[in-house]
């Protein structure tokens, strides 16, 4: 069952920039194990709904089917190549603008990255009673978030409960 608020039964989303999650853990020398994560999500928020935004690369099919069946709803963004071979898939307007499309559907939000970008949304959520948390992968997360010290955790501090122990989809360093 989800953790609702018991006036009008809304639940608990979260939202999830992806390459920034998955850059920031591994920039700690460990990978996330996504399964895990949406199980960490379920058990100690009652995340109902774990929005995650992530580039679409062609040939990473078996990624996106995994994660939808580790509990995800994924949203998929075109990436564009970079001259030096990079892979450029900001999700940032995708994950403000489906925010605040669900904005009607959840009581209050997880919004798990720690880019800056999103302190308007986050400023905002905050000012409506409408923010949990916000989880960042590491230590190294935007200072304009430290108004919101109080609903910062750092996956980093779970790395382990979180940390990929085995190979495999759920292991694998993708998103």
């Amino acid at each position: 069952m989800s953790k609702t608020n018991p006036k009008n039964h809304k639940p608990i989303y979260a939202f999830i920039d992806s390459q920034n999650l998955n850059l920031g853990v591994k920039s700690l020398g460990w990978n996330l194990d996504w399964k895990k994560f949406r199980q960490y999500l379920k058990n100690k928020y009652c995340v109902q709904e774990a929005l995650l935004f992530i580039g679409y690369k062609p040939g990473n099919e078996k990624l996106y089917t995994a994660l939808q069946q580790f509990g995800y709803l994924v949203v998929l963004k075109p990436t564009l190549e970079l001259p030096d071979g990079t892979v450029k898939g900001n999700v940032d307007a995708e994950l403000v603008l489906h925010t605040m499309i669900e904005y009607p559907n959840y009581n209050q939000a997880i919004i798990v990255s720690g880019d800056g970008d999103f302190f308007c949304l986050v400023e905002y959520l905050a000012q409506k009673n409408k923010l949990l948390h916000v989880l960042t992968p590491n230590k190294h997360y935007s200072r304009l978030f430290k108004p919101f010290s109080k609903f910062i955790i750092q996956i980093a501090w779970l790395k382990g409960s979180l940390e990929q122990k085995k190979t495999g989809i759920s292991g694998r360093s993708k998103p």
